[in-house]
């Protein structure tokens, strides 16, 4: 149960605490007073979007807190005790706080935890229905969702194999349907690889070829200039019909050799000349050598010129450089392997995609079977809850489209495609719902599913906002009985303009606007026995409450909604 909200610097709220208890509370106050403000400020701390435009003019942050009792406390200690959060005492806190720059941090008893984390928290203690919630009844697309959530444990365990199974068989669909679109261009592909591999091992290609291939090319063509250096430095160096180095080398050792007794310098320097002589001399043959070897080889020229074309080709076809078209030669032959295995893995994986559509099968028809009886079960507590409301002779079914006589592709929600319908006048035939309800029909619906989903999740604290859109007269005062009897067991807030709600009450909190020092803020007080007097006839017309017949009839409808919880408890007490 909620015990106490307090909210900061939400929209025209800058600071508000509401203490709660139990039964029904209601909200009322004139349009624009802000009682929507309340339901958003509980959305926010349970987790729901963050709208930095809830943010006060004027403040940088804005927080929300919510107190909850006993109850939810022993609710929640298996939660609390998997996320390893300790309370101080047996009162649970849920907090929000939310800045201008769009950040927010969530706390669970202090403890900062993520908006996930909030989330599953608050699932097991609140329920809030918006204005906007009813459309989703008009939307056929959510109604297996809304079947679906009615089922016990043994039909989620059976949704959530189902969704797995369809999983599992997506999977291998899309790698079989992959294979098989492969395997229509194997053929084609098996030949460009085949192709591929042959020229890529005919061209024995060597890493650092190429480099030497285009150093041997520029010999090639500077073979003219080559020769005539080498011949130019032979003839300085060493040919004997000129007047060569060598020679002249050998005669300044010779001179020198005489003087080596007369002391150092004179050996130094004849040493010196004999191993320059010895260099010139192995220079000489070595220019001999490369002027016999260097002749230009016009064959030789054009292999080089062939293979650097080649590996040009290969370039643009298979990488950017001899490493890369190594590595795509490579790749080619485990590719090659590859089609060549596509046979067996294309068996193997049609194999496994019928035997995984046949589990999917098996378990979408269980699934179907398990929707019809909760579906049976749903159409009853509908009628019931309806009946309550106003609108006992309102027939509902949940129907199932007809098989189609091609099963469809798996759905991770099974097979089924449902709508609710309804025939709200006795001997009409059935019409879907969202072609024929009315806006007061939608709020009722809203109201008693809201109600078996709070009974079946054992949620302790429903959150009404204007549930009674489009009722009125004995619809109003049927609603209004049907949340006064919800209330005997859960906490309810309802934020209403109906009359007939407020008078309902066990608590009636007035949501005024007032304007303080130039700025306009939002303020709620539970009110005394005469305000509700005051505010229920404000509701029902007279000037703001003023109108005399107004007030009796008011008086009236409180004291009579008095009486009747009263017999009901005691009923209650007596069986």
């Amino acid at each position: 149960m909620l015990q106490t909200l307090t909210i900061r610097n939400i929209a025209l709220i800058e600071r508000l605490t509401i203490d709660f208890g139990r039964g029904l509370h209601t909200l009322t106050g004139e349009t624009g007073a802000g009682k929507s403000i309340i339901v958003d400020a509980v959305n926010l701390v349970l987790g729901g979007r963050a709208d930095r435009t809830l943010i006060r003019t004027g403040t940088e942050k804005a927080s929300v807190e919510a107190v909850f009792g006993e109850e939810a406390f022993r609710v929640a200690a298996p939660w609390l005790e998997a996320q390893m959060i300790d309370p101080e005492d047996s009162l649970l806190t849920l907090s929000r706080e939310i800045n201008t720059a769009g950040r927010s941090v969530n706390r669970v008893c202090g403890v900062p935890v993520p908006l996930t984390t909030l989330r599953e928290l608050s699932a097991l203690l609140m329920d809030v229905h918006g204005q906007h919630e009813t459309r989703f009844l008009m939307d056929p697309r959510y109604h297996l969702q809304l079947l679906d959530a009615a089922g016990d444990e043994e039909h989620g365990k059976l949704l959530s194999e189902t969704a797995e199974a369809c999983d599992r068989f997506l999977t291998c669909h899309r790698r079989y349907a992959r294979l098989v679109r492969e395997n229509d261009q194997r053929t084609r592909r098996t030949e460009e690889v085949a192709q591929a591999l042959e020229e890529l091992s005919k061209a024995r290609l060597r890493e650092g070829e190429e480099e030497q291939l285009i150093q041997e090319r520029d010999r090639c063509r500077h073979a003219e200039k080559i020769a005539q250096a080498l011949r130019t430095a032979y003839a300085a160096l060493a040919d004997g019909e000129l007047d060569p180095a060598v020679g002249k080398a050998k005669t300044a050792v010779d001179a020198l050799e005489t003087l080596k007794r007369f002391g150092e310098p004179y050996a130094s320097l004849a040493e010196r000349l004999h191993n320059t002589y010895y260099e010139l001399e192995e220079c000489g043959y070595e220019l001999a050598g490369l002027l016999g070897s260097d002749a230009f080889d016009a064959q030789r020229a054009e292999r080089v010129e062939n293979r650097l074309a080649l590996i040009a080709r290969l370039k643009r076809r298979y990488g950017e450089d001899i490493p890369a078209i190594l590595r795509t030669f490579e790749s080619l032959k485990e590719e090659a392997q590859q089609l060549a295995g596509i046979d067996g893995e294309l068996k193997e994986l049609a194999e496994e995609d019928k035997r995984l559509l046949q589990h999917y099968r098996q378990l979408s028809r269980r699934l179907t079977a398990s929707r019809e009886a909760l579906a049976a079960r749903f159409e009853q507590g509908m009628t019931e809850q309806l009946a309550d409301l106003g609108m006992g002779a309102t027939e509902f079914k949940v129907a199932f489209e007809p098989r189609s006589a091609k099963p469809p592709m798996p759905r991770p929600t099974g097979d089924d495609d449902l709508a609710f319908m309804i025939s709200p006048n006795p001997g009409e035939p059935l019409k879907p719902l969202s072609r024929i309800a009315s806006g007061g029909e939608l709020s009722r619906l809203m109201l008693a599913l809201k109600n078996m989903e709070a009974a079946r999740a054992g949620v302790d604290c429903m959150v009404f906002d204007e549930i009674d859109t489009g009722i009125s007269g004995r619809v109003a005062q049927a609603v209004a009985e049907k949340l006064a009897a919800i209330s005997r067991e859960r906490q309810v807030l309802c934020v209403t303009h109906l009359p007939q709600l407020a008078a309902m009450a066990d608590t009636q909190l007035l949501v005024e606007k007032t304007v303080e020092n130039g700025r306009t803020g939002t303020h709620v007080r539970c009110l005394d026995g005469d305000g509700r007097v005051r505010e229920v006839a404000r509701m029902l017309g007279g000037a703001a409450g003023s109108d005399e017949s107004a007030l009796t009839h008011a008086a009236q409808m409180i004291r009579a909604a008095e009486e009747l919880k009263e017999s009901c408890r005691k009923g209650l007490q007596m069986s």
